[in-house]
């Protein structure tokens, strides 16, 4: 019985031992596996600075050189302005609007000046130098972005509004979203950008926006005649009340003879001309806001900033030549030290 005991215990200790060996081979192999990707890491980088320090001087000539020839092309490549013109549009004239960008940009890109000059009222020598247009959203608040949000799903079901989260809508919402619009030009004439707002103006006139402008002006009409109905019959009733606060006055018990001779008990009224005061007060505002309404959004656009007279001076990095150039001239060295690396290889290979 001793014996099978003892047997049973060095079983456990050889499964022990045996566990203890594998998990030490485990992480052995882990370590090696991260040094090995380390030591490859390293094997790199040594290798590519022993390329740049072996031809260090054809790597400076490159650039060097590569760098005066971009310098020298943005010297001689005419210089590109930009302007910026922020806008409000009403009565979905937006559409129009971002349609008309692009059909702008069509114009420039099929070299069509004699429709580009009509457009805009200026000879065709002029437009030539417009480079492109651009259209964007304006500037927004957060609180802009929930309101948009809260339009959003207010107009779709409940079930399909659940899914979408608020940072999904901004990230994925349409140009056609927001209220401000930003137009930028870029030309290489640096005073022609006010000349462009007449022409830009007329971008947002359209039939569909003519009649929905149209249909607002006569929804504003029947809302005034309904309102001020409302308010002259409250006026009639307030009479009214004011000729029983008078009767209340004359008869010192509070009742009231009409002329069929039955007294009636008459209930103080001041309590109801003050809630027909409230009701007529509430009815003004309701039609001051309908005039302001009408004041506000009598344009098809409001224009929030103007072009600048004199266009800024455009510093993109795609028209830093200067820069790209060298940049360039790199990765082609690059590339062509992997291609005769490649090709010893093969070449060599089979051969040791």
């Amino acid at each position: 019985m001793s014996d099978k005991k003892l047997e049973t215990s060095a079983s456990d200790e050889i499964d022990l031992g045996q566990l203890i060996n594998a998990i030490g081979k485990l992480f052995e192999g882990f370590y090696n596996f991260i040094k090995s990707i380390f030591r490859g890491i390293l094997d790199f980088i040594v290798s590519i600075l022993r390329v740049v320090i072996k031809n260090f001087k054809i790597i400076i000539i490159a650039v060097v050189i590569s760098g005066v020839l971009g310098y020298v092309v943005e010297k001689f490549k005419p210089a590109t302005y930009g302007s910026s013109m922020l806008v409000k549009p009403y009565f979905d004239s937006k559409f129009q609007l971002v349609t008309n960008i692009d059909y702008f940009n069509a114009l420039i890109g099929n070299n069509d000046y004699g429709t580009l000059s009509t457009i805009f009222h200026l000879d065709e020598e002029s437009v030539k130098q417009i480079k492109k247009f651009e259209i964007a959203p304006g500037p927004e608040t957060e609180n802009d972005r929930i309101i948009q949000y809260d339009k959003f799903v207010k107009s779709i079901d409940s079930l399909r509004a659940s899914e979408i989260e608020f940072e999904d809508f901004v990230e994925n919402r349409s140009i056609f979203s927001g209220d401000f619009y930003e137009i930028n030009v870029e030309s290489y004439k640096k005073d022609i950008f006010s000349s462009l707002e007449k022409g830009l103006n007329s971008s947002f006139t359209n039939e569909y926006s003519l009649k929905k402008m149209k249909k607002r002006d006569s929804l504003i009409i029947i809302q005034k005649e309904n309102i001020l109905a409302s308010i002259q019959d409250l006026d009639s009733l307030q009479q009214i009340y004011v000729n029983v606060l008078n009767e209340e006055a004359k008869s010192g018990n509070g009742n009231i003879n009409f002329d069929g001779g039955y007294p009636m008990k008459q209930e103080k009224s001041n309590t109801k001309e003050y809630e027909l005061l409230n009701q007529q007060l509430k009815l003004r505002t309701e039609l001051r806001v309908l005039e302001e309404k009408k004041i506000e959004e009598d344009v098809f656009f409001d224009t929030i900033s103007s072009f600048q007279k004199i266009g800024t001076k455009s510093n993109k990095l795609s028209e830093r030549y200067s820069i790209i150039f060298p940049i360039l001239a790199i990765i082609l060295l690059i590339l062509f030290y992997i291609s005769v690396t490649v090709v010893h290889f093969v070449n060599s290979y089979g051969k040791e």
